[in-house]
């Protein structure tokens, strides 16, 4: 069956191509604040740098056409004359979208962290100057596009939570980025799983350690503070995200009452 962007089901597309939610290193629990219950990770992982941004999509159709979408919503399709200017992601992306090759047979998307600008409140940790950049995360190649498409959207999004689209392990993703001409969200370290502390004050000090300051710097005006780091398996089978402030918060909740 031929694919064509103009008939297909946008609502399953949108459900099948967004970014699922991804756990914290130490769950949550009330108010915001984490568990002492951790992820487990076996074998290598990966820690990158998580940039406080909007998570954006390029979405590369077989019919030679593209989208880009927010997180939660579709934006702009090819040789649209306008789209939705949410969060500066139809202006910063579409020339990149343009200038992508084209997906036979499959669905490509390109998961990409879009900061700087005035896109968050952290955007001044970026930049000085209101620049806006980019950053590659993940990417999937879904090949099996049919099947899914076909099923009801809350079917979609039940298999999109459970793990289901087939994400690009790390030496694809970096082999994804290197021929687009795109940044990889930096790669910090690699260590065992166990090296990885199970103590949430512990982990602070490692995410500290780790990441003092930001690598997606803009320019030499941004403040430096960063967001965090994502944790992951080189297969990406299990992936957490460790963040300053829900460390701090917990721990200054943790803390006996002044008296």
């Amino acid at each position: 069956m031929t694919f064509d962007v103009r008939t297909a089901d946008l609502d399953a597309l949108n459900s099948a191509t967004k970014y699922p939610s991804i756990q914290t290193y130490h769950q949550l629990g009330e108010r915001g604040s984490l568990t002492d219950a951790f992820t487990e990770f076996r074998g290598p992982v990966i820690g990158t740098e998580k940039v406080d941004g909007s998570n954006s999509r390029v979405i590369c159709l077989p019919d030679g056409s593209w989208l880009l979408g927010s997180r939660e919503e579709l934006l702009c399709a090819k040789g649209d004359l306008i789209g939705n200017p949410a969060q500066g992601i139809v202006a910063a992306l579409r020339e990149f979208a343009d200038a992508l090759p084209p997906v036979a047979e499959a669905i490509r998307v390109y998961y990409l962290e879009l900061y700087g600008g005035k896109i968050t409140a952290a955007s001044k940790q970026y930049t000085g100057t209101r620049t806006v950049g980019y950053r590659l995360f993940d990417m999937v190649e879904l090949r099996d596009f049919q099947s899914v498409l076909a099923m009801p959207v809350a079917a979609i999004s039940a298999w999109r939570e459970a793990g289901g689209q087939p994400f690009a392990p790390e030496p694809e993703l970096a082999a994804a980025a290197d021929r687009s001409g795109l940044e990889l969200t930096p790669r910090l370290f690699t260590v065992d799983g166990s090296e990885l502390p199970g103590e949430i004050g512990a982990m602070r000090e490692f995410l500290a350690e780790h990441m003092p300051m930001t690598r997606c710097g803009l320019d030499e005006g941004g403040g430096g503070h960063p967001e965090g780091i994502v944790l992951r398996t080189p297969d990406r089978s299990v992936i957490a995200k460790a963040r300053f402030e829900d460390y701090d918060r917990t721990l200054r909740r943790r803390q006996p009452a002044a008296r």
